[in-house]
Parts: structure tokens; C-alpha cells; sequence
């Protein structure tokens, strides 16, 4: 926590104690015990509120939805374990894994677009647009498709294949250092590589290992299990604290590699940190549910423009992601009679508004080549 407080003469209550004076947006505060100061943004705590509200609401209504309708009393009854045992096996065998999957997939996504954006100083940098999920999704088709899995899981071929990507990426990158611009651009052409690799896959495999890869790589939801929501939940409990940690050495980033290294970070060290943690929580995610499309990207930018922050917030971009794959899958199972579609496509129906509207805004500025 940051202990610099407003300075100068500040207001004062009824009993003549000093109140603390709002700066830029922000309200410092200081505590005794434990001997803690900083500062806080009302808005953003305000935003991650309302978004996690937001969250839990689309959680409940997306356990209540199925073939057999449940009133949200029901469900949430059945979540404490105080409903009848029928009730309690829909909710906990068949509906809270797709529920859950959706909310942490969500989250994944969300805190991983905000650490490459705020890494790369560029709204369009995300793992969608950089080469990482294509990368992960090559690595998945080719287990299917040609057996290269060598017993490996889902979540590990994943995992192996955003790696892979990731690494090309910043290799091809340096050059005496990396910078945010030369990361995206070279993404962008990884990016192409990786889906050009997976159309010669899909192309090659047969009627079945296609339609198996094409399920995957379209972003679903469907049938998840608490089997394959266990690996999410390890890689969220094992990499989201270092995510918030990263959060404050990457604001030094944003004011150049200049002048974070005359503030004392170590900015490549920083740089492959970030990247790392993005690329595990985007495989796992990924690996999971699919590449669902546009979240990673669009999500960050949502909540940047509610907390009205100057940097993408990691908390209030995984809880916007977690609304939008929420919402899109709830839209995905209500927008056709009987029919089911994938999240990724209402995800990708959403999001490439968001991404046209991000090229316009950054060429405005001057900075759309």
C-alpha cells in the first residue's frame, strides 16, 4: 500500500480531528492497527461491487435454467444443502459445474487481458489477438486430430501450446529488450501462424476429430464437469495472487522503461512475469471451456471505463469477464428455442463491436497507423 496522503491543510470534523481530503478520485485513509495507509477509489470499489452483484445474480438464474426449470429459492436453497435430494443432485451434479465453469472462465479471461494491456500500454493487446489462445488451441487440435497428446490432458496441451506461443512470441520481440508495441505486432502475425496450423489440422482429420476439435475451439460450455473444473481452480488459486501483486510494479511500466528503471524495476523481469501468469490463466480457461472469444479483450476495457481508472483494474476485469461469459451463455441456451449454442458464439457476436470500436478509438487518437 502507498502511505503518501493528501498534503497540505486538510478539513476537520465536529471534534477538530483531521478528515481525510479526496485526491484525484481517491480518499486516503490510515489505520492504526495494523499500521496501514494508502489510498482508496470509491468508484472502483463501487464498480467491482456492482459487478460482482451482477455476477452472482446471472450465477443463480444460470443454475436455475434447464429442462426442468427451478425458482431461484430453490436454487439457493439447494447451494446450502437445505432442499429436497432431487433438487440438490440437478443443482450440484448437472448445473453448478457449467455455472462455475462459466464465472471462473470468466474471471481467467478477464484478469488476463487486463495484465497484457496494462503490460503492453495498447487496448488491443489481449491473449485472443496475440497468438496465445491460437497457440493453445493448435497444441489441443493436434492431440486430437494426430494422437500427439502422449497422455497428456486437455488442460496440459493447453497449457503447453500457449507456452510455446507466448515464448515465440517474446523471442521474435527482442530486440535489446522488449517493448509493448513489438509484442503485439509480432502476436498478431503468431496469431495467424497458429490458425493456419489448425485449419491444415481440421482439414486433415477426420468427420469425428474434427467435429470433436471444432466443439472446442468454438468456446462451450456444454456437459462441464467437476473433473475438468478442478485444474481452473488450482491455476486461480495459484496464480490470481500474483496477478494483484504484479498489478503495482506494472504502473511503472506505463510511464515508460526509462523511467521505470530509474524508479527501480526491473522491467524485462516484470514483463516475463506478466506474461507468464496471463498465459496460465488464459490455458487453463481456455482449456476448460475453449478459447472463448473477445473477453479477454473486451472485458478490461469495460471495466476500466466503469471504475474510471487511467489502467484496466485485474479485479474488475475478471468480474466483468465472469458477467460476460454469464450472461452470453444464459443468452446462448435462451436465444434459440431448443437450441443450444456455444458461448463463444455470442461472446464473438459481442465482442467484435467492442473490437471495431477500440480500432476507431485508437486511429482517432493517432495512434491507429
Amino acid at each position: 500500500m502507498t502511505t503518501d496522503l493528501a498534503s497540505g491543510p486538510g478539513r476537520k470534523d465536529a471534534m477538530g480531528r483531521a478528515m481525510p481530503r479526496r485526491t484525484g478520485g481517491r480518499v486516503p485513509f490510515r489505520l492504526t492497527v495494523p499500521p496501514v495507509s494508502g489510498l482508496v477509489r470509491p468508484r472502483l470499489v463501487a464498480a467491482c461491487l456492482a459487478l460482482a452483484a451482477a455476477a452472482f445474480l446471472l450465477f443463480a438464474v444460470e443454475t436455475s435454467v434447464g429442462d426442468i426449470a427451478l425458482p431461484l429459492t430453490d436454487v439457493m436453497k439447494a447451494l446450502v444443502g437445505a432442499s429436497d435430494p432431487a433438487t440438490e443432485l440437478i443443482v450440484h451434479e448437472l448445473r453448478l459445474p457449467r455455472a462455475l465453469a462459466g464465472a471462473l472462465v470468466g474471471i481467467a479471461f478477464g484478469v488476463s487481458g487486463a495484465l497484457l494491456q496494462t503490460m503492453t500500454r495498447n487496448p488491443l493487446a489481449s491473449p485472443d489477438m496475440m497468438g496465445i489462445t491460437q497457440g493453445a488451441g493448435t497444441a489441443v487440435v493436434a492431440g486430437i486430430v494426430l494422437g500427439w497428446d502422449g497422455g497428456l490432458s486437455t488442460q496440459a496441451l493447453g497449457l503447453l501450446g500457449a507456452l510455446t506461443a507466448a515464448l515465440l512470441v517474446y523471442v521474435l520481440a527482442w530486440k535489446r529488450g522488449t517493448s509493448g508495441y513489438r509484442i503485439v505486432l509480432v502476436g498478431v502475425g503468431v496469431a495467424w501462424i497458429c490458425t493456419s496450423a489448425t485449419d491444415y489440422l481440421m482439414a486433415r482429420g477426420q468427420r469425428f476429430q474434427a467435429q470433436a476439435a471444432l466443439g472446442w475451439l468454438v468456446g462451450n460450455l456444454n456437459g462441464r464437469t467437476w473433473e475438468q473444473l478442478t485444474p481452473l481452480v488450482w491455476a486461480l488459486v495459484l496464480l490470481l495472487p500474483p496477478a494483484l501483486l504484479l498489478g503495482r510494479l506494472m504502473r511503472t511500466l506505463e510511464l515508460g522503461d526509462d523511467v521505470a528503471r530509474g524508479l527501480g524495476t526491473r522491467v524485462q523481469t516484470v514483463r516475463v512475469a506478466v506474461l507468464l501468469t496471463a498465459v496460465g490463466l488464459v490455458a487453463f480457461g481456455a482449456a476448460t471451456a475453449g478459447p472463448v472469444a473477445f473477453v479477454a479483450l473486451a472485458a478490461p476495457q469495460v471495466a476500466q471505463r466503469l471504475a474510471g481508472t487511467a489502467f484496466p483494474p485485474p479485479v474488475g476485469a475478471g468480474l466483468t469477464g465472469a458477467v460476460m461469459v454469464l450472461g452470453s451463455d444464459l443468452a446462448a441456451r435462451k436465444l434459440i428455442p431448443d437450441t443450444e449454442l456455444p458461448v463463444g458464439i455470442v461472446t464473438g457476436v459481442l465482442g467484435a463491436p467492442v473490437l471495431l470500436w477500440l480500432l476507431v478509438r485508437a486511429n482517432r487518437a493517432g495512434s491507429g497507423g
